[in-house]
C-alpha cells in the first residue's frame, strides 16, 4: 500500500512538473530578457531592478550581437576585456561560462553581470540585510563601472541610481519609480560631474572640463598651427561615463574634443580646442577638426534624443561661429564620411535633418515654457523661502521638510496642445537636500511620481522624463513632501518643451 501511494504522489509530482513546465517556457519565450533578469537576481541575490538599470544604463538593454563597445565591453551587462580592465575574464570565473558565451549569449551575460556586481558586494562587506536595500548596493555599482577616478565612479553610479528614481521601460522590461537613497559613502565626498558648478570647460561656457589623459592626444596651438575647418559627429559606442572614463585610459590610444550625454543633452569638454584628439582614424581630418561624440550605439535610435541634438547644435554653432566655419554639411559631417574611415557613425539613425536645422538655427520653433517658483507657481505656508545656495534658479526658491502628506508645490503652465512633452527640473543641491525627492507630473492618464536626488546634479536643467500632456492652463508639475527620503525638499523652477 505505502509503494502505491509513493507512486501516485511521484507521478502527481511529475503531472504538475509538467503542467507548470509549459507555462514558465511562455513566460520566458515572451519575455526573455525579464525571465533573464530575474533568473540572474535570484541566482546571486541581487536586486533585479539594480541590475536591469546598470544594463539601461550601460546599454539600453541591446547585446549588439555580441560587437564589443569602443572600451571593449561585450552584452546588455558591458562585460569589459582590455588591457586593464578584465570584468569579462571575471563573470567567466564567477560562473563557470565560457566567455565566447558570455560575450554572445545575452541570459549568460547577465548571469555574468549579476555574479560579479554580487562579488563586489562581498568584498565591500554587504551582508544579506544590507544586500535587500537597493541604496546600500552603491558603492558596488561604482566599483563595476571600472571608472578611472571617483569622480566618474560617482557620475556613473548617480546615473543608475537616476534610472532607479525615474523609473524606465524597454525592451518588456518594466523598471518603476521608486523613492531610494544611495548610500554613496566614500563617494560622497568626490566631485558632483553632474553639477554644473563643476571646473568649466575652456572653450565652451556650457560644458564642464574632464581632461582626457595627455597620452591620448597631440598638444598643438591650434588655430595657428592647423586652421580648424571641420566638424566630426560620433557615436560612442558606450556609456557616457565609460567614454569618459575610456580617454582618461592611457591604453585608449583615442579621444575626442566634446562627449555629450543622451538623456539630457550634458557635456563634457576633455581636449581643448587648440590641441589635436585622435578621433577621425585620418592625421588630416584629426588636425582640421573638433570632434564631438555623442553617447549611443549607432544600431539604436533610442539614444539620439531631442536633448542630445539641441545641445550638440548649440556647440557645432558655437565652434562655427568661433572659427569661421561654413553651417553646411560639407563641413558638418559624420565620421563615416572620413576619408579612408572604417566607421559607420554616426549611422542611419542620426538625423541629419533635424541636427542641421538645430545648428543653423531653422528648428527654433519648439514651444517651451520656463516657470519659476514665483507667478505661475503655489504652496502652502509650510514651504519656506531661501537664497542660500548660488545654484539656484533666480533670485530664490522653497523648502520643506518631509512629512507623511502630500503639501505639494505646483507649477502651472498653459500648454498650446496636447502631445508629447520633455519636462526638466533645476534645484540646487546640498548634501542636506532630499535624498528622494517627488515630482509629480500631471498627464493625460492621471498623475506620475518620479523621484529625484537633490543631493547631487544641481545647478542646471535635469530631464525627469517625456510624458503626454493635455493642452491647457493648469498645474503641469508638483514637488510633493510625501517621501521617506531625507533632507529638506526643494521646487526651484520647471521647464516643459513640445516635442
Amino acid at each position: 500500500m505505502r509503494r502505491l501511494v509513493a507512486l501516485v504522489a511521484t507521478a502527481l509530482s511529475a503531472l504538475l512538473i509538467l503542467a507548470a513546465h509549459p507555462a514558465h517556457t511562455a513566460l520566458a519565450d515572451r519575455d526573455p530578457l525579464r525571465a533573464a533578469f530575474d533568473k540572474a537576481a535570484a541566482a546571486h541575490d541581487v536586486p533585479r531592478d539594480l541590475l536591469a538599470a546598470i544594463a539601461y544604463a550601460e546599454t539600453h538593454l541591446d547585446g549588439h550581437d555580441g560587437s564589443p563597445s569602443a572600451s571593449g565591453g561585450y552584452g546588455v551587462m558591458h562585460l569589459v576585456s582590455n588591457p586593464t580592465t578584465h570584468t569579462l575574464e571575471k563573470a567567466a570565473e564567477l560562473t563557470g561560462l565560457p566567455v565566447e558565451k558570455l560575450r554572445a549569449d545575452t541570459e549568460a551575460n547577465i548571469l555574468g553581470g549579476a555574479a560579479v556586481l554580487r562579488s563586489i558586494a562581498d568584498e565591500l562587506g554587504l551582508d544579506e540585510a544590507a544586500r535587500k536595500d537597493e541604496g546600500r548596493w552603491y558603492r558596488a555599482v561604482a566599483r563595476y563601472g571600472n571608472a578611472s577616478t571617483p569622480e566618474l565612479s560617482r557620475l556613473y553610479a548617480d546615473a543608475v541610481y537616476e534610472l532607479l528614481g525615474l523609473g524606465f521601460k524597454a525592451k518588456g522590461l518594466r523598471v518603476a519609480p521608486r523613492e531610494v537613497t544611495a548610500d554613496r559613502g566614500e563617494y560622497a565626498a568626490a566631485q558632483d560631474l553632474n553639477a554644473r558648478a563643476v571646473a568649466a570647460s575652456p572653450d565652451y561656457p556650457n560644458a564642464s572640463w574632464v581632461p582626457a589623459n595627455s597620452g591620448n592626444y597631440t598638444a598643438s596651438s591650434r588655430p595657428s598651427s592647423y586652421a580648424i575647418d571641420r566638424v566630426i559627429v560620433h557615436v560612442t559606442q558606450g556609456s557616457y561615463a565609460g567614454t569618459i572614463s575610456w580617454f582618461q585610459n592611457p591604453s585608449a590610444n583615442v579621444s575626442a574634443h566634446y562627449v555629450i550625454r543622451s538623456s539630457d543633452g550634458a557635456t563634457t569638454q576633455m581636449v581643448r580646442d587648440k590641441d589635436v584628439a585622435w578621433h577621425a582614424g585620418n592625421w588630416s581630418y584629426n588636425t582640421r577638426s573638433i570632434g564631438i561624440e555623442h553617447e549611443g550605439w549607432v544600431s539604436d535610435a533610442s539614444w539620439f534624443t531631442d536633448a542630445m541634438y539641441r545641445a550638440s547644435a548649440a556647440l557645432t554653432r558655437h565652434i562655427c561661429d568661433k572659427y569661421g566655419i561654413p553651417k553646411d554639411r560639407t563641413h558638418i559631417i559624420g565620421h563615416n564620411q572620413v576619408p579612408g574611415a572604417t566607421h559607420t557613425d554616426p549611422g542611419p539613425h542620426w538625423n541629419w535633418t533635424t541636427y542641421m536645422s538645430y545648428v543653423t538655427g531653422g528648428g527654433g520653433g519648439t514651444w517651451s515654457a520656463t516657470v519659476d517658483n514665483s507667478g505661475a507657481f503655489t504652496a502652502s505656508a509650510n514651504w519656506g523661502t531661501s537664497s542660500y545656495s548660488a545654484q539656484r534658479h533666480g533670485a530664490d526658491y522653497r523648502f520643506a521638510s518631509p512629512v507623511a502628506a502630500s503639501d505639494p508645490a505646483w507649477f502651472r503652465a498653459n500648454l498650446p496642445s496636447t502631445g508629447s512633452y520633455r519636462v526638466e527640473v533645476w534645484y540646487p543641491s546640498d548634501p542636506g537636500y532630499n535624498s528622494s525627492a517627488p515630482y509629480i507630473v500631471a498627464t493625460s492618464s492621471g498623475n506620475q511620481t518620479v523621484f529625484v536626488d537633490q543631493r547631487s546634479g544641481g545647478g542646471g536643467w535635469r530631464s525627469i522624463g517625456t510624458f503626454t500632456l493635455n493642452a491647457g492652463d493648469r498645474d503641469v508639475v508638483g514637488v510633493s513632501r510625501w517621501t521617506s527620503g531625507v533632507g529638506y525638499v526643494v521646487a526651484d523652477a520647471v521647464r516643459i518643451t513640445r516635442l
